[in-house]
């Protein structure tokens, strides 16, 4: 049965909190996916407990559903996609494997810089875009202002735009017959052609193994079939199930998955290093050696700020590898690779996407297995130029690996290009606060009579931590963010080590950008002089750059009233009791062993 013209592979793509997973809901109940009256808390495809609770999508969701149009049976595959820019790869993959996008649009918000960002991703795929105008229930909302903004982003007619309202299943069947209609169906003129599959998405079962989803480019895959993977392990593997996912990761088996269609596989994979997300699966082993086949192949993202990751049970350290190495299977935006710390023991290195997916990962690790974290300092990466080499860098994102300053001839740190649509009475604002970040104005161009949108030049360390929640209180909410990477710039960046009881924790050490070295070394150290817990001798905590100590403070010991039982006498025995104390304290700091505990580490990860 060839139901390849009968098939619609598309994405909803917007800006965070515009209705793309209420459209999905509207759009499982209308197709029957899902009972019409079906009574959920939360969005329908939205089944990780994260999701629920933060109201974000943080994962990309592929779901099948069939639609009777005028007695023609449409097969209608749907990924539901993040809005957050943190996420953004999780959306590079979904516009990936599919032919159209669904651009929605708050009407009350308008355009955002993600709605652009999206935008410029799926029309660089060649998608055929529908732009969706949602919530146009709400009161007082200027519904024409934003179909203008819509049709001079997308340079389409009037008639283009689908006007909704998720909340009230306005408009939905309309929406559907655009789908229908506005969507080309796979190109099939190689569906006869040996199979060229592309895995998407991964899973791990701890029943069944590694379990991927596939676009199918070409050919067909079917049960039993025995498929090569090309572009990283060539390995070879036998499918042992096939299928299409419905509501709630419900699996429909499949005998065949054919040419233009999405689905799932099973290769009784067990060894998570034997698949890897965006392989190509073939059929002829000649293929294996072919990489002109990686053409269709999403390229990794690069992660923008790393931090180090360690159990706060040294003794879990195999199971926080193995658990890391299935998360991301699921999660292939981030990086890892195995270090070491005086302070903490064995972790790894991580690169992440953003503090948002950090958080992320540190939640779902706990979650989803039952593992505790602790986080370094995040860092971008530098590039170093060393004096013996001026003509060539070194990659540190690490703060123990930097260089001594005698040997540095200089140090580059990452620049962004930054995108903030806001409205016109905060642009002050948002100028003032791009400019303690050592921002510069680009360029300003105007949306609309009340709206604009600002270009700025950024270091990414300045944006990476607290830039997000700034902007949102000084615009008071009406804000939008979007940047991408520029370059490198040359910076005056210093290495800021504490010291605590006189002995480096190397877990706490950041480079910095000269200019705010001594306030964070003071807000540091006050936080510390807090959370660590009296000792029975003088603690001091410094702050040190190099050799020289810019901050300190000094946690005050248990004191015992040795001279208490003393009643009268000569006052050289309460002198000599004084001493004696003395002595023993100034021992016990050399041989004392000092309890940081886990909050401080937790403390200082979390403090702007």
């Amino acid at each position: 049965m060839n139901i390849n013209g009968n098939i619609r592979n598309f994405c909803i793509i917007a800006h965070i909190d515009h209705g793309k997973s209420t459209i999905s809901d509207c759009l499982l109940r209308i197709t029957k996916t899902v009972p019409f009256n079906f009574k959920k808390q939360h969005q329908i495809l939205d089944d990780m407990d994260l999701e629920i609770e933060k109201g974000i999508t943080i994962k990309s969701h592929p779901i099948q559903m069939e639609y009777n149009y005028k007695g023609v049976k449409y097969f209608l595959n749907l990924i539901d996609t993040p809005g957050h820019v943190d996420f953004s790869y999780e959306v590079l993959k979904s516009i990936h494997v599919c032919e159209g996008a669904l651009l929605v649009v708050d009407a009350s918000q308008g355009v955002q810089a993600q709605t652009i960002a999206n935008l410029y991703m799926a029309m660089k795929n060649n998608l055929s875009i529908i732009p969706v105008v949602n919530k146009i229930d709400i009161p007082n909302v200027n519904i024409d202002s934003v179909i203008k903004d819509v049709i001079k982003l997308l340079n389409c007619n009037y008639s283009d735009v689908i006007l909704t309202s998720a909340k009230n299943n306005t408009g939905i069947q309309g929406l559907l017959k655009s789908i229908i209609f506005k969507i080309p169906p796979p190109n099939t003129y190689k569906a006869h052609h040996s199979l060229q599959a592309q895995i998407f998405d991964l899973f791990y079962d701890p029943y069944k193994g590694v379990k991927a989803y596939c676009r199918v480019w070409r050919g067909a895959m079917h049960i039993n079939q025995k498929i090569y993977s090309t572009c990283f392990i060539n390995k070879f593997y036998h499918i042992l199930e096939l299928g299409r996912v419905g509501f709630s990761k419900k699996i429909y088996n499949k005998d065949f998955i054919y040419c233009g269609d999405i689905g799932y596989v099973l290769l009784g994979v067990k060894n998570i290093k034997d698949v890897k997300m965006g392989d190509i699966l073939v059929s002829n082993q000649l293929h294996c050696n072919n990489k002109k086949l990686c053409y269709y192949f999403f390229t990794q993202p690069k992660p923008m700020i790393y931090s180090g990751v360690y159990p706060i049970d040294r003794k879990k350290y195999d199971y926080l590898m193995t658990s890391i190495k299935k998360l991301r299977l699921n999660d292939s935006s981030f990086s890892y690779e195995k270090e070491s710390s005086l302070t903490l023991g064995f972790g790894f290195r991580c690169g992440f996407l953003g503090i948002l997916h950090i958080d992320i990962f540190k939640e779902r690790l706990k979650r989803e297995y039952g593992i505790d974290i602790l986080l370094t300092t995040p860092n971008v990466s530098y590039k170093i130029y060393l004096k013996k080499d001026p003509n060539n860098s070194i990659i540190i994102n690490n703060p123990s690996k930097y260089p001594n300053n005698k040997d540095i001839y200089k140090v580059k740190e990452p620049y962004i290009k930054a995108s903030i649509i806001t409205m016109i009475l905060y642009i002050g604002d948002v100028i003032s606060l791009c400019v303690s970040k050592r921002g510069k104005l680009l360029n300003q161009n105007y949306i609309t009579n009340n709206r604009v949108e600002l270009f700025f030049e950024l270091p990414l360390s300045e944006v990476v931590y607290d830039f997000y929640t700034k902007l949102k209180t000084v615009t008071k909410g009406y804000s939008s963010f979007d940047y991408n990477i520029i370059g490198y710039k040359t910076s005056d960046l210093i290495k800021l080590d504490f010291y605590i009881n006189y002995k480096i924790v190397d877990a706490f050490s950041m480079l910095i950008n000269k200019l705010h070295v001594y306030s964070i070394a003071k807000k540091i150290c006050n936080k510390l002089k807090i959370l660590i817990p009296k000792h029975q001798f003088e603690l001091p905590i410094q702050a040190v750059i190099g050799n020289k100590v810019i901050v300190r403070e000094n946690i005050k010991p248990f004191r015992k009233n040795v001279i208490g039982k003393c009643y009268g006498g000569d006052v050289s025995r309460k002198k000599k009791l004084l001493t004696k104390q003395k002595e023993g304290k100034k021992k016990m700091r050399k041989i004392g062993f000092v309890n940081i505990p886990s909050t401080a580490f937790i403390s200082i990860i979390n403090d702007d």
